[in-house]
């Protein structure tokens, strides 16, 4: 309080005052500060993410098995809750809040979207091909493309963020127009020379170069932003997972549909019957 007293202002006159001289001082208790949340009494501990953890996730997950080794008084126990609000007072608990929540949020919310855009994916393909099994086909490469993406990061030393997650939803699409380039020419070619074996063939041959230029365009595309602090993940999901999906559509697709059609007619030729009975 001394050395508060001791600073010095500058008069009109140029002359420096302590400020001692221009207030008066009081010594007493200061009340305490009561801190609410949600209509509950909360004791705030903050802290920040230092070193080579970036996501406060990684921390959290550090800290929850020291946490619950902490010994409190007999027949008290400390409760960690991280998506939901402590809804007892009269236990001791802790809510992981700020930037956990805040992500915790983003994933849930791109998750739902991700959800929803398979849900539209299948339906779309289902009214082209008029065929409940074959989407299932056409999407199956799309969760493969975590065979590349989780390697990706794993060689850029990244860690999985939102950005992350967007490429990978944005990957859905190009797996199923890939997807999609393969099965529409095995229809055709099925139904042209009846062979189911030689139409896979060809399919993969002949659909191979659209399919590699795609992947490769995806790549120079997303290579500006290899090195950006915030859409690295997002690069790395897009080069690594078109890469992978690639190569694993043109392998995954063609088996999978011999599998689930190899003892049935053509779906073509089933379309074609019926346009016939009709007219």
């Amino acid at each position: 309080l001394s050395a508060l007293q001791s600073v010095t202002m500058p008069s009109p006159s140029g002359k420096l005052i302590p400020l001692a001289e221009l207030v008066k001082t009081r010594e007493g208790i200061e009340e305490k500060t009561i801190y609410h949340k949600n209509l509950k009494n909360v004791t705030y501990v903050t802290g920040d993410v230092a070193g080579t953890e970036e996501s406060p996730v990684y921390a959290i997950l550090k800290m929850k098995s020291d946490i619950e080794k902490m010994k409190l008084a007999e027949g008290y126990e400390l409760q960690q809750f991280y998506t939901t609000q402590p809804w007892l007072e009269g236990r001791y608990a802790m809510k992981w809040d700020g930037e956990w929540h805040i992500t915790y949020e983003v994933f849930r919310d791109l998750g739902i979207a991700f959800a929803a855009v398979l849900i539209i994916i299948y339906i779309l393909v289902v009214a082209w091909f008029r065929s409940f099994v074959t989407p299932l086909v056409i999407m199956a490469p799309i969760p493969l493309t975590l065979v590349g993406i989780l390697p990706g990061h794993w060689v850029f030393g990244a860690f999985f963020t939102a950005t992350s997650m967007i490429g990978f939803i944005a990957l859905a699409g190009i797996v199923v127009r890939n997807s999609i380039l393969l099965v529409d020419f095995i229809q055709m070619e099925w139904h042209e020379k009846g062979d189911l074996r030689q139409a896979l063939i060809q399919a993969g041959a002949v659909r191979f170069r659209p399919i590699v230029l795609t992947a490769a365009a995806v790549v120079v595309g997303s290579f500006v932003m290899l090195f950006d602090p915030i859409f690295q993940g997002l690069a790395i999901a897009m080069m690594f997972g078109a890469v992978a999906s690639t190569m694993l559509t043109l392998i995954v697709v063609p088996l999978l549909y011999f599998e689930f059609f190899k003892n049935k007619a053509c779906p073509l030729e089933k379309e074609k019957e019926v346009v016939d009975e009709d007219l």
